[in-house]
């Protein structure tokens, strides 16, 4: 058990025997009153978000999760298959275990999967990925301005806002929090 102020996005805890993961959090503490935590869960069984305060004294289930380094190999169906990259082992995970995280997964990538009871839940990406432009309008001699962006389609399906002087074919550098341009590779 922890304190409900120790909790922070990305935490998985256990409530009511259901398992969630903090999507978001707050701490406020309004006038006189005592603090809280204002939180926003998201159901991992269900996929549902709630929003749950919690009192600064309120003790909640932390989860110990098992993390394993693992490479998307390819979509069969609805499931994604992973291989673990240490024993070789592969795993399907379902499509609303890993929804979110797709856009950015080109094949052999890797990313951290994090596994409660053997079972799959939650998958982390690194802060940024290299992606490559499959479509985009073309750039032209001069366009140097770089508050001026174009929407930008990328090899995995995400489209991505960027500078007007990028081109088809380049490999740029997007930020998995926001889904923003960082930079060209």
């Amino acid at each position: 058990m922890v304190s409900a102020t120790e909790i922070k996005r990305g935490t998985v805890i256990k409530m009511d025997g259901e398992l969630y993961l903090v999507v978001d959090y707050q701490h406020v503490t309004p006038g006189n009153w005592r603090g809280m935590v204002q939180a926003k869960l998201k159901s991992l069984k269900q996929g549902s978000v709630v929003q749950k305060r919690f009192r600064s004294t309120d003790k909640v289930e932390d989860v110990f999760l098992d993390h394993r380094v693992m490479e998307y190999l390819y979509k069969d169906g609805d499931n994604y298959c992973f291989m673990d990259t240490e024993n070789y082992e592969q795993v399907l995970l379902p499509k609303e275990a890993v929804e979110d995280a797709m856009p950015y997964m080109t094949l052999n990538s890797q990313a951290k999967i994090a596994f409660y009871e053997g079972k799959a839940i939650s998958i982390e990406l690194p802060t940024s990925v290299i992606l490559k432009i499959i479509e985009t309008d073309p750039g032209m001699k001069g366009d140097t301005v770089v508050n001026v962006y174009k929407p930008a389609k990328m090899e995995t399906g995400l489209v991505v806002k960027v500078p007007l002087f990028i081109n088809n074919g380049e490999r740029i550098k997007v930020d998995t929090r926001t889904g923003e341009f960082l930079g060209r590779e």
